[in-house]
């Protein structure tokens, strides 16, 4: 007989054990917050939801920081799955994380990133393929249509000059191309790779998780679909070599600083024959001497005699197609800015061109000649000036100007 201490424990079900690669529930965000959705969102809207966020967080769009964009489409992918499966959904709904105990849970780990988008959009995915084909240009993750190479990163800076007028550079690259002698196959030449018996083909595996299938990539083949029982001498069955190879970048005129430019197929080349990644080249303008870039205008500052500002007349001024005149008009304040129209530069969209702003500041000699400085005595004299503060407004427009 069971001591009354104890306490009846027939029939009460313990909380399930947590599998090592589940998150604690307490670390885990609510699903609606994940998808940015209503608690009372429809199936559609969820769907809708899903997609968007699949589009935001595609590697392809986080070159830079690819290992959390994974980790956060992992995470739609799950509040997905449960989200959308109405028993789930109910049971989410009325005990948060709790309810789900017991009950299949979404399991990605180890599960890569292109299989788990495929196992969504691919073929035989919910979302049928769409999503990729409309925003990434093509199938993802099937082995049958071929697995894109790696896509490389390099920089390159140029002048503002260059930025201007356009212009090429010819970049050193280090990559792998397909090897010439058994023409990418790995193969020795005369031989052929075989198909994968693990996968018939495929390059994937099936397996099912929860309510969907998740496909994962063939660890016999490597994805490939086939195997090579002959190695090629040359490339030693990989079907690439290792290379340096020069490329030459179109930078187009008016581009600004940290553009990434994408050339495509430049990257490394697909294991055996499959398609190629892309270059992307990050562009640097370097600072100039003189002028500041803000959008398509240039702005300069050139310093001016007194005499000029208050008389008016002519000056040269730089600009980046040469020496240029400029009219100051009578009575020009020292800080005032004046407009080249079409000076600028050249906006990368075919739009014109900006406007080269100039603003004018009071030149002070450091040396006057005893001439000189009795004029300026006499002038001081008859001018009678006090000095009084600019008014916040005028100073103001200025510097907002500049600050912008």
């Amino acid at each position: 007989m069971m001591s009354p201490l104890l306490g009846q424990t027939r029939g009460v079900r313990r909380p399930a054990r947590r599998k090592a690669w589940q998150v604690p529930e307490k670390q885990k965000r609510d699903y609606y917050e994940v998808l940015g959705i209503p608690r009372d969102a429809k199936p559609e809207d969820i769907k809708k939801a899903f997609r968007e966020m699949a589009k935001k967080w595609h590697p392809d769009r986080n070159p830079d920081n690819r290992k959390e964009a994974e980790e956060k489409f992992k995470e739609a992918a799950e509040a997905y799955e449960v989200l959308s499966d109405p028993e789930k959904r109910a049971a989410y709904d009325r005990f948060g994380h709790d309810g789900l105990r017991g009950r299949p849970a979404p399991d990605f780990s180890g599960v890569s990133f292109e299989d788990l988008f495929s196992s969504f959009f691919g073929r035989g995915g919910p979302f049928g393929g769409s999503i990729f084909e409309d925003f990434f240009g093509g199938t993802f993750g099937d082995a049958e249509h071929g697995r894109r190479g790696t896509s490389l990163r390099a920089e390159v800076e140029i002048s503002l000059e260059e930025a201007a007028k356009g212009c090429k550079k010819v970049l050193d690259i280090a990559r792998t191309e397909a090897c010439k002698r058994c023409g990418g196959s790995g193969a020795k030449p005369g031989t052929k790779p075989v198909r994968c018996h693990v996968c018939g083909g495929r390059g994937v595996v099936t397996r099912s998780q929860g309510f969907f299938y998740v496909r994962t990539t063939c660890n016999e083949c490597g994805g490939a679909g086939t195997r090579v029982e002959s190695p090629c001498d040359e490339c030693g069955g990989d079907g690439r070599v290792r290379i340096r190879k020069k490329i030459e970048v179109p930078i187009p005129a008016g581009i600004e600083d940290n553009t990434r430019l994408r050339l495509a197929g430049e990257g490394e080349p697909g294991e055996r024959g499959r398609p190629a990644g892309d270059l992307y080249v990050i562009v640097h303008v370097a600072e100039h001497e003189y002028f500041v870039r803000h959008g398509d205008d240039l702005i300069i500052q050139v310093p001016v005699p007194f005499p000029l500002l208050a008389l008016g007349g002519e000056i040269e001024v730089p600009t980046l197609e040469g020496r240029s005149r400029l009219q100051i008009p009578p009575g020009t304040q020292s800080g005032q800015a004046l407009r080249m129209r079409g000076m600028g530069m050249p906006n990368v969209q075919g739009y014109g061109r900006g406007d080269q702003i100039v603003r004018v500041v009071v030149d002070v000699p450091k040396r006057l000649t005893a001439e000189q400085e009795e004029i300026l005595r006499k002038l001081a004299a008859t001018m009678k000036v006090k000095p009084s503060p600019m008014k916040r407004s005028l100073w103001s427009k200025v510097m907002d100007f500049f600050s912008e």
